[in-house]
């Protein structure tokens, strides 16, 4: 029996059916299929496949004479659906012109069953973490290797150096970070001093607070804390500006226009924090004194004249000065692995907060590696 459905406002094309109603067959399209015949094309189809049962349908393009997009989507659409059903189906017999939209469309294509994922083994996460490793340390030389001669540029030639951001930069890292650094400071002064009360109470040595305070601040906790501190705030910042850069290509537009980005973005943020640290960091100091001070004063019973004379004596030039180089170099450390980890951002929003990420963690493991090694240089030259 052979059954047929023809459009009846617009007749250039038709759809046939052989076959009984138990089994359709072959759908034999003809004419013309263009897009204002979609809806037609769409009702025909769907009467014509009403009654499907078969485990094959398929679509014969053998005497179509022209089809546009939105029919060939259609088409598409229904031959999914069939297979949806369990029921295979094909496009068959198109000419070399029909066919070529049938491939556009995807309609000759066959998907592939999803693999299923295995999880990973330990020997490979082991291995492509070895390899990540590699291929930082490949980035992080290659950045030192064009610090290097960016320094060495701008030496030669000063003119060539964005010196008019130091200063901005200089306040955004500096005068807007001494609150966050008083606060800190002076808490961690107050609480290393009361810690302190407790034992030196016990011996009658109350004035050794002082002792202990003001050491423990100018040699290690204030450039720690302080560095810390704006690891976590200016280190950040940094990698997140240069990621979003790098991502959104101004970078790429920076060296377009003959500015390299490492003399024009790198140099002026690390100059600005190795001039800040330390200003920051002689206020650490001051206030970490202060704030064992206010510990002396409310619970060990000494006086300001007393406290301050102690600290005098127990607190050389050098136990400041050693706190403040380890600061400059702190500050370059910073900024450096802040800037090479924005400098290195793929992946858009994503790569952004993995690699700002990364830098305050590799930074807060860099400065805690430098100042045990300023620990031990310093005690080897018995300072």
């Amino acid at each position: 029996m052979r059954l047929s459905i023809a459009a009846e406002s617009l007749p250039g094309f038709s759809i046939t059916r052989d076959g009984s109603s138990g089994n359709p067959g072959t759908l034999q399209v003809r004419g013309r299929l263009e897009l204002p015949e979609a809806a037609a094309l769409w009702e025909q189809a769907l009467v014509l496949l009403a009654s499907a049962s078969t485990q094959q349908v398929d679509f014969d393009l053998t005497d179509v004479e022209a089809i546009d997009g939105g029919s060939m989507a259609l088409l598409v659409h229904l031959r999914n659906r069939l297979r949806a059903r369990g029921a295979g189906s094909e496009f068959v017999g198109a000419s070399p012109g029909v066919q070529e939209i049938v491939h556009l469309y995807e309609g000759d294509a066959h998907r592939r069953p999803l693999a299923k994922r295995r999880p990973e083994g330990v020997l490979a996460q082991v291995g492509r973490a070895t390899w990540t490793v590699f291929a930082e340390t490949q980035l992080v030389l290659a950045f030192l290797g064009q610090m290097l001669l960016s320094v060495a540029g701008t030496l030669r030639s000063p003119r060539t150096g964005n010196w008019k951001e130091v200063l901005p930069t200089m306040e955004r890292v500096g005068a807007d970070a001494v609150p966050i650094v008083v606060l800190i400071n002076f808490l961690i002064g107050f609480v290393m001093a009361y810690q302190g009360a407790v034992q030196l109470k016990q011996f009658g040595a109350n004035i050794f607070v002082a002792d202990l305070v003001g050491l423990s601040v100018t040699r290690e906790l204030g450039p720690l804390m302080t560095a810390i501190i704006l690891c976590g705030r200016s280190g950040a910042a940094f990698a997140a500006e240069l990621g979003s850069m790098a991502v959104s290509e101004e970078v790429d537009a920076l060296r377009t226009m003959g500015l390299g980005p490492i003399r024009y973005l790198v140099l002026p943020r690390a100059l600005a924090l190795f001039l800040a640290i330390p200003i920051l960091v002689l206020l650490a100091d001051v206030v970490g004194i202060l704030g064992g001070l206010v510990v002396g004063l409310t619970s060990l019973d000494l006086t300001i004249t007393g406290y301050l004379r102690e600290t005098e004596k127990s607190v050389s030039l050098w136990d400041v000065y050693s706190g403040v180089i380890k600061s400059g170099v702190f500050g370059v450390a910073i900024a450096l692995i802040s800037c090479q980890q924005g400098l290195a951002t793929t992946g858009g929003a994503e790569g952004v907060g993995r690699r700002t990420t990364s830098a305050v963690v590799t930074t807060f493991f860099v400065l805690v590696l430098l100042d045990a090694a300023f620990t031990v240089l310093f005690h080897g030259l018995h300072r």
